[in-house]
């Protein structure tokens, strides 16, 4: 009877485990193959790199390759609507940037919705611009370029990456909170903008730090001022546009989105790795070089800061008139 009831003990805890085996295969399974990181930029500016930072760590500590898949176009929309109709499994995830918050005023006609079908996990860093001049521009600081500026009104001009991007808004909140009047040149990208810059063909870019800081360190271009409320480690002489236009802040992110149905138990790994990342000195390290602030957290912090970034940048769209090229 003893050994009945033994064998009915085994067997019963056999059955429990065995019923507890594929909670814990799915848990261990992912990721079973390569993931893709969508990216709606082209290669080589700041939100690629941000990416690539992060796929590699991704790919080096869960043991399969988070691939960074550029998919350019339409200010991150074509990349952000095939990651909402891709399937919620944790394979194919988003690099966030700032445009993501611009874009739902932006364009309000979109097939999709990005705070609805989005998920977000983690932010990596906020990221810094810097008002950047040509040297042959007779100003050196803020309050010399608004001086200028309001000497010579509409004669100014600044490039940006395009009309609703992030240089364009944060110029545009200078002009507002500034009071100020500087004309607008729209490139297709930050990259073309700095080559005009450094030909003198305009007077001034709110650039990416990443996309401007070999142009200062080589005095090829003078910086003004960043964005940022604090002075950055990597142009620490250089003072904030709040030094001198009280209240004016601006800084973009970049982080990692999910189709919106990703099983909680996937969100939470994908935020528990990447959190482990963030607090590499070498990425660390890396990500201050691009001129960000790295720095991680939930999910839910993430998600507060799009909604406040978008409410943010409607007002300034708006107060602007600025329309989508």
């Amino acid at each position: 009877m003893a050994g009945t009831r033994r064998s009915l003990g085994a067997l019963a805890a056999g059955v429990a485990l065995a019923a507890g085996v594929p909670r814990l295969a799915r848990a261990q399974a992912y990721p079973s193959r390569p993931a893709r990181i969508l990216v709606g930029f082209a290669p080589g500016g700041a939100t690629d790199i941000q990416a690539r930072l992060m796929g590699q760590w991704l790919s080096d500590h869960l043991g399969q390759q988070f691939i960074v898949d550029n998919r350019a176009g339409a200010s991150g929309n074509i990349a952000t609507e095939m990651v909402a109709r891709a399937a919620p499994d944790g394979y194919t995830l988003l690099q966030i940037v700032s445009p993501h918050a611009i874009n739902p005023t932006l364009y309000p006609n979109l097939g999709f919705d990005f705070v609805r079908d989005i998920a977000p996990v983690v932010c990596a860093a906020r990221l810094a611009y810097v008002v950047v001049v040509n040297p042959t521009l007779p100003v050196r600081t803020i309050p010399e370029l608004i001086a200028h500026a309001r000497a010579n009104p509409d004669k100014v001009s600044y490039g940006s990456a395009g009309s609703g991007t992030p240089q364009n808004l944060a110029a545009e909140m200078f002009k507002m909170m500034a009071s100020v009047n500087l004309t607008h040149v729209p490139y297709r990208g930050g990259a073309p903008a700095i080559a005009d810059l450094l030909a003198g063909h305009i007077q001034l870019v709110f650039s990416p730090v990443s996309e401007a800081i070999e142009q200062i360190r080589a005095g090829k271009l003078r910086p003004l001022a960043v964005s940022t409320m604090a002075r950055l480690d990597v142009l620490p002489d250089v003072p904030t546009v709040a030094e001198f236009v009280p209240g004016y802040e601006l800084s973009g992110f970049a982080g990692i989105g999910v189709p919106r149905q990703t099983p909680a138990e996937i969100v939470a790994q994908l935020n528990r790795e990447l959190n482990a990342g963030i607090a590499d000195p070498g990425v660390r390290a890396k990500i201050r070089d691009l001129g960000g602030t790295p720095m991680g957290g939930t999910p839910a912090e993430f998600g507060k800061m799009l909604t406040d970034a978008i409410h943010k940048w409607a007002e300034v769209i708006r107060f602007a008139g600025i329309k989508a090229d």
